[in-house]
């Protein structure tokens, strides 16, 4: 299925819609229906009470589709941080692993236009929520979500992100020029916009965000590609840190990323989300409050 998605998102709204985002934008739970290049997106919200919101904090779900759950588990950093969830859902029929966790940049082999990346759907949800909602901007992308948000990152991210959080994902796209896409830079820019866009990816600020304890199989990407990576998601992380923090330093780049792990957590978002270590992952406290030896590791 071929969606043409524009830069612009055009807002469709049933009234129990109508009613739950505007319940959403005083306090509590909330589910809005944005309509973006004609396909309907749900975005399941959460307002913190009690507090004046210092910004919006991106959820996005892992493999199950659970936006609903992944915006649950994020109401207590959301409650702690004092920022607005948006939890937007990205169904299997329209947006199966290809187009979600690898981005829909590549199809069967071949690169896509940029208006076909899935990219484009997150950049208009964004740009409809920065209509209500000023302040900071975080991306939080767990497993599957955080696959998807390494793309994001690294292809085509968004404008005036405070903070891309990648958590615990199975692959990742790694600052290779010779490694095709969506694993590295390789085959879907030129070779000066490749580098470009490389140089880019490694000024982020970006956080690599690992369960101290993700070491299982369960749901692991195992193709050849994902295990080049590694053997396990906690591998994975490092070695890509390594190899991004090398490279800035061998080429003299700017380095905006940093390495956070959360001691004794496995696969789980609410965990993560939960951890002392989560403020340090989000850049809201020092590096050094963050535990374990690899928390402190970043650039400057």
């Amino acid at each position: 299925m071929r969606f043409p998605w524009p830069g612009v998102v055009v807002l469709a709204l049933c009234l129990s819609a109508t009613q739950a985002g505007a319940r959403a934008s005083v306090e509590g739970e909330g589910r809005i229906v944005i309509e973006v290049g004609g396909a309907p997106i749900t975005v399941y919200t959460y307002t913190p009470p009690g507090c004046a919101p210092r910004g919006l904090l991106f959820v996005l779900h892992g493999l199950r589709r659970n936006a609903r759950a992944y915006r649950d588990k994020a109401r207590g950093f959301a409650r702690r941080a004092c920022l607005v969830v948006q939890a937007p859902r990205f169904d299997k029929r329209r947006f199966p692993n290809w187009r979600y966790q690898r981005g829909g940049v590549v199809r069967k082999g071949h690169a896509l236009t940029r208006s076909r990346w899935t990219s484009r759907v997150l950049a208009a949800l964004i740009e409809r929520a920065r209509e209500r909602v000023g302040g900071a901007l975080y991306l939080f992308g767990h497993s599957a979500g955080a696959q998807f948000l390494s793309r994001v990152a690294a292809y085509d991210p968004p404008p005036g992100v405070t903070r891309f959080i990648i958590a615990n994902p199975s692959t990742h796209v790694f600052p290779d020029l010779k490694v095709d896409a969506p694993y590295g830079f390789g085959g879907l820019f030129s070779e000066l916009e490749a580098r470009r866009r490389l140089r880019a990816y490694l000024a982020l600020p970006l956080t690599i965000y690992l369960g101290g304890e993700d070491t299982g199989s369960r749901n692991l990407s195992t193709s050849a590609a994902a295990m080049r990576q590694g053997r396990n998601r906690r591998e994975r992380g490092r070695r890509l840190f390594r190899a991004a923090r090398a490279l800035a330093r061998e080429k003299g780049w700017r380095f905006g990323w940093r390495l956070v792990e959360a001691p004794g957590v496995g696969h789980s978002a609410r965990r993560m989300l939960d951890a002392a270590s989560a403020e340090s992952a989000f850049g809201l406290a020092s590096a050094a409050s963050a535990a374990p030896r690899p928390a402190a590791a970043g650039g400057r």
